[in-house]
This record gives C-alpha cells, sequence and structure tokens, in this order.
C-alpha cells in the first residue's frame, strides 16, 4: 500500500481547489469548500455565510478574504 506524502494534495484534488489557492485561501479552508462541493468564488452564492462559518476548517481571515472577492465581484451569498 502506498503511503500519502506528507503536505502533498494530491492532483485531482490540487486541480479543484486551484482557484482557491490562487487568491489565497489556507489548506484547510480550501479543502472544507472543495468538500462542499464549492470549486469557485461564484459557487459561494449557493450557500448563506453561516453555512460558510460551520464549514469545518474555514476560518476568519479565510471568511474575510472571500467576502472581499465576493464584494468586488457583486456575488452574495444566499438567504434561504
Amino acid at each position: 500500500m502506498a503511503s500519502k506524502s506528507k503536505g502533498k494534495v494530491p492532483a485531482d484534488q490540487a486541480k479543484l481547489e486551484a482557484e482557491w489557492l490562487r487568491i489565497g485561501i489556507s489548506g484547510p479552508a480550501r479543502k472544507a469548500l472543495v468538500d462542499a462541493k464549492l470549486y469557485k468564488v461564484s459557487d459561494l452564492r449557493k450557500i448563506t455565510l453561516q453555512e460558510l462559518t460551520d464549514l469545518h476548517g474555514m476560518g476568519k481571515s479565510s471568511i474575510a478574504r472571500l467576502q472581499v472577492i465576493m464584494k468586488a465581484k457583486k456575488i452574495f451569498f444566499t438567504t434561504h
């Protein structure tokens, strides 16, 4: 059985995290976003701010960065 290299992200996971990495989101937050099937900033309109906050691995600085980018792109969280 092959062991995973510590700190390495599998290639398929890296592709899914690409936009988040490009905008400077931390590793745990990137993983949380991808696990929630959120692959790009525009996908954030599918969830509420509370749902984003509740994702395991999502920290305050990542949330703040995402909110700044969303505001610049005129993307808003859902209110459902």
